[in-house]
């Protein structure tokens, strides 16, 4: 089944399709170059899944940038969580 199915335009969005598309992209991409710059390629792959997951997960469709930064925000608490107990696990090897 299509998750995104379920999704339904909000009623005060002013972007059309081509526009939600490129935002979309553009705040993903932004998010995944800064994740690989900062963790790595792994860690970004990831970070981009938790990115997708987030945008599946919300009610409607982002219509400000403002909701778009929540999803990126929300999928940055996830990578947060990662790196701290990918962290954890390395002293705890080291010791």
């Amino acid at each position: 089944m299509n998750r995104l199915v379920r999704y339904k335009p909000s009623n005060n969005s002013n972007l059309g399709c081509a526009d939600f598309i490129t935002t979309a992209e553009r705040e993903l991409s932004a998010f995944f170059r800064a994740v690989t710059e900062r963790f790595g390629s792994e860690k970004a792959e990831l970070s981009a899944e938790d990115w997708l997951q987030e945008l599946i997960e919300i009610d409607g469709l982002p219509a400000s940038t403002r909701e778009w930064r929540l999803i990126t925000a929300k999928a940055s608490t996830r990578l947060a969580s990662r790196v701290s107990a990918s962290s954890l696990s390395t002293e705890l090897t080291n010791a």
